[in-house]
């Protein structure tokens, strides 16, 4: 099949590329890197010609509320224009879980208006949200930080390997459309706080990690259920102690 993947420079995109055409298919790795832009439509109906499948894993490169609208609306109306005119068979998408519950966040009422968009433009679909990846933690313990100290939530999270969301979505780019949400999440759940406690005694960071519920998740609440995936998800198979034993933070 040809596979084009939006956003196929990035994290996800990447790896993704790379697990495509290992089996055997026909990759388009499609960002501005690569002359195709979905926020301008520049390139975008050139890449899709003879697309099977589409896969959208491309981010804002903003989270102010008003500027991640604009990119997952724009973006999302130029490449469903442009898949219908290659005739694409299957839209694939990569969300986040909990969306539906973090609508206090100007973010997740993007992406929800993103799943809205997807689920109504008549291209069949497959909707993957994943829980936050082990990547970003460090991006969660700056959030928290208050000079020598973090202070987040202990609220449960179940982040993920960047490389088991890419393997989940070759899978499902592979199948055919579900018209549905599927969750995927990592091996581990334990509270946030933990989380961001072992990121930074592993990498030498001695500042005091503070478990305080007060505490918000880039300026929203958040309980045990916010951020964790609903019954039956696919798991991941990296957990997060050999994801740093592996190296993977430090890159």
């Amino acid at each position: 099949m040809k596979i084009v993947v939006i956003g196929g420079t990035g994290l996800i995109g990447t790896q993704l590329c790379n697990n495509l055409r290992e089996r055997g298919h026909e990759v388009l790795a499609a960002s501005p890197n690569t002359g195709v832009n979905s926020v301008t439509g520049e390139g975008l109906r050139e890449a899709l010609e003879g697309a099977d499948v589409v896969v959208d894993v491309a981010n804002s490169p903003s989270f102010e509320d008003a500027a991640a609208l604009e990119f997952f609306e724009k973006s999302g109306r130029n490449i469903f224009a442009a898949e219908k005119a290659a005739g694409v068979r299957h839209h694939v998408a990569l969300s986040v879980v909990g969306t539906e519950r973090m609508l206090e966040s100007g973010y997740f009422r993007a992406k929800m208006a993103q799943e809205k968009l997807i689920e109504e433009a008549g291209v069949p679909y497959s909707i993957l949200r994943a829980t936050q990846f082990f990547e970003f933690i460090g991006a969660i313990a700056h959030s928290g930080a208050e000079g020598d100290t973090v202070r987040l939530t202990t609220a449960a999270l179940q982040p993920i390997a960047s490389a088991d969301v890419a393997a989940a979505l070759a899978k499902i780019a592979e199948g055919s459309p579900t018209n549905q949400i599927t969750e995927v999440a990592g091996p581990d759940r334990e509270p946030l706080v933990s989380f961001v406690r072992t990121f930074l005694e592993f990498n030498g960071d001695r500042r005091e990690v503070i478990a305080d519920d007060q505490a918000t998740y880039f300026g929203a609440r958040i309980d045990d259920q916010s951020l964790t995936p609903g019954a039956d998800p696919i798991l991941g198979a990296i957990h997060f102690d050999n994801w740093l034993k592996s190296g993977a933070a430090k890159r």
